[in-house]
């Protein structure tokens, strides 16, 4: 796998949401990766064909114990307290798999700065390099100020916020952020109720 520096997203955001498939992130759904099947949909959700990690195989169960495992280390990186502390597990990823930087010309004929994994890697290892490259590249453009816990009461979730204005405050947008929302509603409607 070839892994953009400049474009760090992909990696930043991998790690929070592998992170979030946690259990006692999930509770009491359970493991929201409980399967081989599962990481492979989690994969592509961001975009990431198997054909170009992995030597192209699909995961097994071996891969699927060591990205649990990596999980725990993403979060980690991501609750750090400090920007040392973030790039110094960001480095620990990144060289888990990543080989030395190189220059190459993009698709569209431009330099653009990559870090290749190393030939054969398992795939937690990739995922790892990527992640680490990620949050390395959003402490470096956006700030540690990024990595940020849920707002939601009760969610453990964990998320490097990668928004351009910075004000993302849920870890998922959709089940935190609406599950306030609807409860705020409900509480206005209480109150206009017991107004009238």
């Amino acid at each position: 796998m070839r892994i953009s520096i400049t474009d760090y997203a992909v990696g930043a955001t991998l790690a929070g949401d592998l992170a979030n498939t946690s259990p006692t992130v999930q509770a009491p759904a359970g493991d929201a990766l409980p399967t081989p099947g599962a990481l492979m949909e989690l994969l592509a959700g961001h975009g990431l064909r198997l054909d170009a990690m992995a030597d192209g195989r699909p995961p097994t169960d071996d891969d699927l114990r060591e990205v649990h495992l990596l999980r725990r280390e993403a979060r980690g990186v991501v609750e750090t307290e400090t920007e040392e502390q973030a790039v110094a597990g960001g480095a620990v990823l990144a060289g888990r798999a990543g080989l030395r930087p190189v220059l190459e010309r993009d698709p569209g004929g431009r330099w653009q700065w990559y870090v290749p994994t190393r030939p054969g890697a398992p795939l937690a290892e990739e995922l790892a390099a990527l992640i680490g490259i990620g949050l390395l590249g959003a402490v470096r453009a956006l700030g540690h100020d990024r990595f940020r816990a849920c707002a939601a009461p009760g969610c453990r979730g964990v998320f490097v916020d990668i928004s351009r204005g910075g004000r993302r405050i849920y870890c998922r947008p959709d089940v935190c952020g609406n599950r306030i929302n609807v409860a705020k509603h409900r509480e206005r409607r209480r109150s206009d109720s017991a107004a009238h």
